[in-house]
């Protein structure tokens, strides 16, 4: 039974992600002059499968930011490649690259560990990773409401949110969008 919930939900995420690849907003996001960070980053986080706590408003600071969520056993998971070549590309020109793990659409891990292993080990992840979250819904972390409401929430894992560091351009692109694709990387370059 719980294998025929799994299997309708997955259909139903499926037939409901859009062809859409990005979308636009007029709506910016607000930045803390003081800190010089965009302000519904203002968390501290931790990071995957570590002691470590990640200030987000001081690692996010004055850069452009990719915010991706993502699962381990997703037909997108590989993406975890070109996200980490853009990563390796892009972050001394200022753009930070951050994953959030979901189990949102039943595709993550049990432990935390073993989703580590998978994006270290298995597609050498080196950008930011951190400790899973909600991406949707009542339960959602603030960062992706806040993304919500400024574009879509996630209706799938590996959505990505390109946001300026001004925070006046916020984009979003689905699951099917891949980070390594032109569309995606004329995106990266115009917010830089």
């Amino acid at each position: 039974m719980k294998n025929l919930l799994v299997i309708t939900l997955i259909a139903l995420t499926a037939f409901s992600v859009r062809a859409q690849a990005e979308v636009d907003t007029t709506k910016s996001l607000e930045v803390d002059e003081s800190s010089q960070c965009l302000a519904f980053m203002q968390h501290s986080e931790k990071k995957l499968h570590a002691k470590e706590i990640l200030d987000l408003c001081q690692f996010t600071a004055g850069k452009a930011i990719l915010i991706v969520n993502t699962a381990s056993h997703c037909g997108f998971t590989p993406q975890f490649k070109a996200l980490e070549s853009l990563h390796k590309e892009y972050k001394e020109k200022g753009l930070v690259v951050i994953g959030f793990p979901s189990n949102d659409f039943f595709q993550e891990e049990d432990e935390e560990k073993d989703t580590a292993d998978i994006c270290f080990v298995n597609y050498g992840v080196t950008f930011t990773m951190l400790s899973p979250v909600h991406v949707f819904g009542d339960k959602a972390h603030p960062i992706f409401k806040n993304l919500a409401e400024k574009t879509t929430a996630p209706k799938w894992n590996f959505y990505k949110y390109l946001v300026s560091a001004d925070g006046k351009i916020v984009k979003h692109f689905n699951s099917r969008v891949k980070p390594d694709s032109e569309a995606f990387v004329n995106a990266i370059n115009e917010i830089l």
